[in-house]
């Protein structure tokens, strides 16, 4: 498969989802990023996994507005630079507020003296 028919196929796909949801473009930029972050969070809960999933909603962003412009080159009907940085940004919001605050919503790790045995969970709360 080409590029240009991977962006003519990625262009109709993308025109059967906002016609099928009834969302314009923003939104459906604002809803799959924000998808895509919780996604892979939830997949890498480890370390790093705030920063890789922010990654890829930059990667799913910066790819989606490059098949954009490759489908409008096909079309000989580029859109102003503005445009496209437009979607990006949108994509990236959320996400990148989450990253931010994000250790903030991350429990707080327990050491091994903070771990209840499950024996006499009370007790913990008497010392305390």
């Amino acid at each position: 498969m080409t590029l240009i028919e991977l962006a003519s196929l990625f262009e109709a796909r993308k025109g059967s989802v906002i016609d099928a949801t009834g969302l314009d473009k923003d939104a459906l930029h604002i809803y799959f990023g924000l998808a895509l972050f919780l996604l892979v969070r939830l997949a890498w809960r480890l370390r790093g996994g705030w920063i890789a999933a922010w990654v890829a909603v930059f990667v799913m962003a910066c790819g989606g507005e490059w098949l954009d412009i490759t489908a409008e080159i096909n079309r000989s009907s580029i859109q102003p630079d503005p445009a496209h940085w437009h979607d990006v940004w949108n994509t990236l919001f959320w996400p990148t507020v989450l990253l931010l605050v994000g250790r903030w919503l991350q429990p707080a790790s327990t050491g091994p003296e903070d771990r209840v045995s499950g024996q006499n969970p009370e007790r913990r709360l008497e010392q305390a």
